[in-house]
């Protein structure tokens, strides 16, 4: 008999399964067994049965419908834990690369005046550590790359990307942290104008009023900026419209195409190509400068930084993949707050004035906008409500586990329940279902591009 026993206090897991039976005539009890018997219980962890399995063990229509509901729960629960622990691990990375670039960067701290070469060292570690992975642990196979793709569409793509981050990097040079975040503003704005232009969007009334709304409270906060800087603001707005460039490229180009890459094959072929864009500059910028300055090389400072780059990258692809655009643009805007605010505590010399604040608020509010009326425009297409999330992975979980087996204690049953299929074998507690997905070989590299507009390094 399959008793389901559960805490009448809580609402929650854990939930065991007991198998009782009586047993008489105790060996050595003197005929206690055969008055009382006595009784064993086994407990099976949820976390290594399938919902089959479970369930097919409960008899009853109630409980195996009150067993389900609670089955729903529990991997409802997990993946908002997971979504949220995700969205946590972006918000971190992001805010952490940025404030560490401009630690590395910045005269008055590690002092590597050198943006051209940062940005060089991160590409070149990512081509490494993604070559590593595509040809000699093969991790994931490379995707069907012809000439033709590769010069029509990789080429111009690096080339922009490489200018976004040559150009973000460099502002940091001269302006503050604080202050470039309410510069990223734009970064709608910039999307718009060249999405417009590029005759891949139309122009709407409530879009163009939200446009103005952010350019206002951009010009407002840089009116009110104390250290305003004419060159670091160049450099920053050059970026950032370099990098709405490579987003439309992306969408025209590469949607078109079909192309599917995952964060690692994209890395594969953009960083090596974006890397070789960078040379040119530096040559003529930084090597000159390099020759004749005593630099301040540290191995793990720019190591770990690279990889923090790496991850960072990687954890975008994630957070969508879980989460969706829509989320993730709702999170960066979460990150901006808190990212000016440390870095008015790690970095004195930012201070902001009533102006910026002010400002920040008016673009912000048009940012918010921007992104409603975008997400109504798709419909939230992407993302599954509540109800379907539980049924999703209840499937998944369903095809993890069909192929494995569960071994009943054979002094209780004498036979083998199997979960999904007839088949011998066991399952064993460490075959848990792998909810994470760091390679996601469905997603799009246009996803990456809507995502890009949140984190510039």
């Amino acid at each position: 008999m399959i008793n389901i026993l559960k805490n009448p206090s809580r609402s929650s897991f854990p939930l065991h399964f007991t198998q009782q039976t009586d047993t008489h005539g105790a060996e050595g009890r003197g005929g206690e067994g055969d008055q009382r018997g006595f009784r064993y219980s086994t407990e099976f962890s949820f976390h290594s049965l399938s919902p089959d399995l479970i369930v097919h063990n409960v008899s009853g229509v109630s409980g195996r419908s009150y067993l389900k509901s609670l089955i729903a729960e529990k991997m409802v629960n997990r993946q908002l834990l997971l979504t949220y622990g995700y969205l946590l691990m972006y918000i971190s990375l992001s805010s952490g690369v940025i404030l560490y670039n401009k630690w590395v960067l910045s005269p008055n701290y590690f002092n590597f005046p050198f943006p051209i070469t940062l940005t060089m060292i991160h590409m070149g570690f990512s081509g490494a550590v993604s070559f590593f992975l595509v040809r000699i642990f093969k991790v994931v196979a490379p995707v069907k790359m012809t000439n033709l793709i590769y010069l029509t569409c990789v080429i111009p793509i690096s080339a922009f990307f490489a200018g976004s981050l040559w150009f973000g990097n460099t502002a940091y040079l001269h302006i503050s942290v604080a202050f470039i975040q309410m510069l990223k503003s734009l970064m709608p704005v910039a999307t718009f104008l060249v999405a417009v232009m590029c005759n891949i969007d139309k122009l709407r009334c409530d879009i163009f009023v939200n446009m103005v709304l952010i350019s206002v409270g951009v010009v407002i906060s840089s009116y009110g900026e104390i250290h305003f800087n004419v060159i670091g603001t160049v450099f920053q707005v050059s970026g950032i419209f370099a990098e709405a460039l490579r987003l439309v490229l992306t969408q025209v180009l590469i949607q078109k195409k079909g192309l599917t890459l995952n964060p690692v094959t994209s890395l594969y072929y953009i960083a090596p190509c974006s890397f070789l864009f960078l040379l040119v500059p530096w040559y003529w910028f930084e090597k000159p400068k390099m020759e004749i300055s005593q630099i301040q090389f540290n191995f793990w400072i720019f190591f770990s930084n690279a990889m923090c780059a790496l991850v960072l990258n990687f954890s975008i692809f994630l957070v969508i993949g879980r989460t969706g655009a829509v989320t993730i643009r709702v999170a960066g805007v979460l990150k901006d707050w808190i990212l000016i605010a440390l870095s008015t505590v790690i970095f004195p010399e930012s201070i902001i004035t009533w102006l910026n604040a002010i400002g920040y608020a008016i673009a912000l509010c048009g940012v918010v906008m921007y992104n409603y009326l975008k997400s109504k425009d798709i419909g939230v297409s992407n993302q599954l409500p509540v109800e379907n999330i539980s049924e999703k992975t209840a499937k998944e979980w369903k095809l993890e586990k069909k192929s494995s087996d569960i071994v009943q204690d054979d002094n209780n049953s004498g036979h083998r329940n199997n979960a999904g299929t007839n088949n011998g074998g066991t399952l064993s507690s460490s075959d848990s279902v792998d909810v994470e997905a760091p390679l996601l070989p469905s997603l799009r590299i246009s996803h990456f591009g809507s995502s890009r507009s949140l984190e510039h390094r």
